[in-house]
C-alpha cells in the first residue's frame, strides 16, 4: 500500500489536540509543529481526516521540501517532486504561497518559478507543448520560511471549518475550529449539559453537540479531492460509511442556549437544524443577568464580545463583571471563557483554576477555565 505525506495546518495552540485527533484515526508517523500536524496514511487517510477532523484548517498532500536560496535551486527542487502522481494532463494546477525570512521573497515571482517548474515536469511526462487546464482543481501552495521551500496539494478546498451548517452567522462568530478546540479543552462532549448564555450564531454549542454525538464535521459537505481522478470515489464511499459508523445517535446530552438578540437565537436553532443535531439544541431569548446552571452537572462554554467589533472596551468589561457574578462556583459545573483581555481574571472577579493560550485568527487569546 502506498504511503503518502500530509500535513495539516491548524490553529496555534491547537497542535496537541490535532496530533491526538490524527493518531485516534490511526495515521501514522504524526508529529506536531508550530501551526501544523504532519502524518502519513494511505489515500483514506486523505478522505478520512477531512471527514472526521474538528481542529484541522485543511489537509494537504506534502509533495516535498529543500533548501531553495535562489530561483534555480527553487525551480530545480520544484521540477524533481513527482507532480504527475496527482495532476493530469487536463487538469488545473494554480500556485498560491508566502514567503518570510528568506531570500526569495518575492511572492509573484516564487509563483511563477514554482507553476513554470511544474509545467515543465508535466511536459516531460506527458509530452504535451501547453496544458489547457479545465479539469480537476489541484491546488499548489508553496511556503517559504528561512530559505526552507515547502510543496503542497491542498485535497480540501473551502477551509474545513466550513461545516456547511453556518451560511448565516452573527456579527463576529467564532470560528468552528476554534469553537471545536474550546469543547475540547473543556471537555465538553462528556457533559450531559452545555450552555452558553452569549451563544451569537451558536457556534460553540453546535460543536458540542457534533462532538458529543459523534458527528464527523464534514459528513454534510464536498471536498476538492472528491474530484479528482486519481482517487477512486469509492474510498470517499466507504470513508463516509466509516464515520456514520461512529456516530452515537443514543447519547444523553443537550446543548441550551440564550443570548439577548432573538436574531442571534434565530440563527442559532437555524444552524443547528442545518447540522442535523436541531433537537439537541435550545436557545431562548434570555440576557446574561438571568443565567443560573441548570441540572447537577454541566459545561458552560462563551465567546464574549471582546471589545472590538461589537461593543466597545467598556461594555465589554462590564460583561466580564457579570459573568463573575452570574458563573460562580458550583459543584458539577465548570465554565470556559475565551478573551483576549489581559485584565479579565481581574474583571471576572477570581483567578482561572487553569489557562490555556489560543489565537481567535491572529490575536492572542486566553481560554480562562474555572472547575
Amino acid at each position: 500500500m502506498e504511503t503518502i505525506r500530509y500535513c495539516a495546518p491548524c490553529l496555534f495552540g491547537a497542535e496537541g489536540i490535532l496530533r491526538d485527533e490524527l493518531r485516534r484515526m490511526d495515521a501514522g508517523e504524526v508529529t506536531a509543529q508550530t501551526g501544523r500536524v504532519l502524518f502519513t496514511g494511505g489515500i483514506e487517510m486523505m478522505a478520512r481526516a477531512n471527514l472526521r477532523s474538528r481542529v484541522a484548517e485543511r489537509v494537504q498532500v506534502l509533495m516535498g521540501s529543500f533548501s531553495a536560496r535562489s530561483f534555480e535551486e527553487l525551480f530545480q527542487g520544484v521540477r524533481a517532486l513527482p507532480w504527475e502522481r496527482w495532476i493530469g494532463k487536463n487538469d488545473r494546477f494554480p500556485v498560491k504561497g508566502w514567503s518570510l525570512d528568506s531570500q526569495l521573497h518575492s511572492v509573484p515571482d516564487c509563483q511563477s518559478i514554482v507553476k513554470k517548474a511544474v509545467v515543465e515536469r508535466l511536459k516531460s511526462v506527458y509530452s504535451v507543448p501547453w496544458f489547457e487546464e479545465t479539469g480537476a482543481l489541484f491546488q499548489i501552495q508553496f511556503s517559504l520560511h528561512h530559505d526552507e521551500a515547502v510543496l503542497l496539494i491542498d485535497t480540501s478546498g473551502p477551509g474545513l471549518h466550513k461545516r456547511g451548517y453556518r451560511a448565516q452567522a452573527g456579527g463576529a462568530p467564532i470560528k468552528e475550529t476554534l469553537a471545536a478546540v474550546m469543547v475540547d479543552v473543556a471537555r465538553a462532549r462528556l457533559s450531559p449539559v452545555v450552555a452558553d448564555p452569549c451563544c451569537g450564531s451558536g457556534t460553540l454549542l453546535i460543536e458540542a453537540a457534533l462532538s458529543a454525538a459523534g458527528i464527523a464535521p464534514g459528513i454534510r459537505r464536498r471536498f476538492a479531492a472528491m474530484d479528482w481522478p486519481c482517487v477512486d470515489e469509492a474510498v470517499w464511499r466507504a470513508e463516509r460509511e466509516a464515520a456514520r459508523a461512529l456516530e452515537r445517535p443514543e447519547a444523553s446530552f443537550s446543548a441550551l442556549g440564550g443570548d439577548v438578540d432573538p436574531e442571534a437565537v434565530r440563527l442559532t436553532r437555524e444552524n443547528a437544524a442545518k447540522a442535523g443535531i436541531g433537537p439537541r439544541v435550545k436557545a431562548a431569548v434570555r440576557p446574561l443577568e438571568e443565567f443560573v446552571p441548570d441540572g447537577e452537572r454541566g459545561v458552560v462554554l462563551c465567546n464574549p464580545p471582546y471589545g472590538e467589533r461589537l461593543l466597545d472596551v467598556k461594555e465589554a468589561e462590564r460583561l466580564y463583571r457579570l459573568m463573575g457574578r452570574r458563573f460562580l462556583p458550583q459543584k458539577g459545573w465548570s465554565y470556559a471563557i475565551i478573551s483576549p483581555h489581559r485584565q479579565f481574571e481581574t474583571l471576572f472577579g477570581r483567578p482561572a483554576s487553569k489557562r490555556r493560550k489560543l489565537y481567535n485568527g491572529m490575536m492572542e487569546c486566553q481560554l480562562y477555565l474555572y472547575y
